[in-house]
């Protein structure tokens, strides 16, 4: 048996998750929503690979996410993990590169379980089991992935297409081919056959063996993230990969760059109640449902319907007499789909970003590393927002060009700089800070801060924001 402590979990937090809008939006994409169950899916992948069986993961996460990684992370006691930062969405073989370069740095031997943040399995046992097993086939040189066993004809994902099973182990196989997202009746056919596996995107592989077939099959990817690595900038958990190096190599996923072409890709099948959940179909199949195959989440009542998923973010949402209907209410968005058509919603977000509305990748509420706002009301010359500041935290010191502010404290204990002045507020206690004003937002207590605050000027764009200090590192 392959020594598990030197196995590295790398989970790539990457992705937008845009067919599961308009709840996943590419500002808070569905890696980071409690879509099954309580915890989120970036926590619950990391919770499969957590405890003494492991390493400390490594998760490479785009820039504009890294707070929430480690926020995420904080919150369900992972410890320990390296935090790569990607300047740009370069796709899955950059980001696996760049691990394997960080993960080599100390022992090229460590055996790598790459796997995404946003996919759900119900067999956490079973798959461990299964991750020992390749790992124990990467020790000797191989890349191990793994193949879901189909229940159902899907088109949403790819296929890996099996081989012979290779002489002196238990249950793995060559990898004969991978195979895009099928047609219907190519699904059907895989289906039917029992030779295709659904490809869930998780491989094993010591890193020495990712860098050596990258290196033979990618050269230009390898220079660039070697240079990108090398660059990289260290600030607390973070490693901020160059920008300028990182950009450079080729948006390929590793599948392409790698699995199809490599001599050493073995699969393992399995059946481990795995699921992507890349559509709203596919969450309705994982859900738990009522006596007619409705599955709901939030203040709904459902009515003489059947097969429907029906999710409402607080507003009480009612479905009577539908069918094998999507229904999802936001804070500023509906969907309402029949399931068949889940996988058209990708189509709808391009819409959507075309007519260049803001709903299509951001949310009303925003997080932010000290906590989150939430736009209210937004008129000519003003806005009103709602701000909830993390015990302990602090915005940035900063000063507006164009807007005026107001600050009414609702609930906790606020510390406000304001030039030269520090003021301390308590519940139902403001402040006026004139445009132009130099001034932070701080929390010093144990509760969480909310205020209300008012702006009006003649540009209220959150790029109206000049920096002196952040404690974030921000620009």
């Amino acid at each position: 048996m392959t020594d598990v402590a030197s196995l590295i979990p790398v989970i790539l937090c990457g992705g937008t998750g845009t067919r599961l809008w308009p709840l996943s939006r590419e500002a808070y994409p569905k890696q980071f929503w409690p879509l099954v169950g309580e915890k989120t899916m970036l926590q619950a992948t990391a919770e499969r690979a957590h405890g003494s069986r492991f390493a400390p993961p490594i998760l490479v996460a785009a820039e504009a996410h890294r707070f929430l990684v480690a926020e995420q992370l904080r919150e369900d006691g992972i410890e320990g993990a390296r935090i790569v930062l990607e300047p740009e969405a370069r796709n899955s073989a950059p980001a696996i590169a760049a691990a394997a370069l960080l993960a080599a740095e100390s022992d090229p031997r460590a055996v790598l379980w790459i796997m995404a943040a946003d996919a759900t399995i119900s067999d956490t046992e079973a798959l461990r089991e299964a991750v020992h097993r390749a790992a124990d086939a990467a020790r000797d040189g191989a890349i191990v992935t793994f193949g879901m066993r189909p229940d159902q004809p899907e088109t949403g994902y790819g296929y890996i297409q099996v081989g012979e099973d290779l002489p002196g182990t238990d249950g793995i196989a060559r990898v004969a081919s991978f195979v895009e997202k099928p047609d219907l009746a190519t699904a059907q056919r895989f289906l039917e056959g029992g030779r295709h596996l659904w490809n869930s995107g998780m491989f094993v592989a010591t890193a020495a063996t990712w860098l050596a077939e990258l290196e033979r099959l990618s050269p230009e990817l390898m220079e660039a993230v070697r240079e990108a690595v090398s660059g990289a900038r260290r600030d607390l958990d973070f490693v901020r990969l160059d920008a300028k190096a990182f950009c450079r190599a080729p948006s390929i996923s590793i599948d392409h760059a790698v699995m199809e072409h490599t001599p050493h890709a073995l699969v393992i099948p399995a059946s481990l109640g795995w699921s992507d959940v890349g559509s709203w179909d596919a969450l309705w199949a994982v859900s738990p449902q009522d006596g007619r195959r409705n599955a709901s989440h939030g203040p709904v009542h459902v009515l003489n319907s059947e097969g429907c998923y029906v999710r409402s973010e607080g507003i009480v949402t009612g479905v009577v007499g539908l069918k094998d209907v999507v229904v999802v209410v936001t804070e500023d968005a509906v969907l309402a789909m029949h399931r068949e058509c889940a996988q058209d919603v990708k189509k709808l977000v391009e819409k959507l970003k075309s007519a260049k509305l803001r709903e299509a990748t951001e949310h009303r509420r925003m997080y932010r590393p000290w906590g989150h706002y939430e736009g209210l009301i937004l008129g000519e010359r003003f806005q009103v927002k709602k701000i909830m500041v993390r015990p302990g935290q602090k915005l940035s010191l900063q000063k507006h060009h164009h807007r005026a502010e107001h600050w009414v404290v609702v609930q906790g204990t606020a510390t406000v700089e304001r030039d030269s002045e520090r003021l301390m507020l308590r519940e139902n206690e403001s402040v006026y800070l004139p445009l132009g004003a130099i001034h932070r937002l701080e929390n010093p207590g144990i509760i969480p801060l909310t205020l209300i605050e008012v702006q009006s000027g003649s540009y209220l764009g959150e790029d109206d924001i000049v920096r002196f200090e952040d404690t974030y590192g921000r620009a």
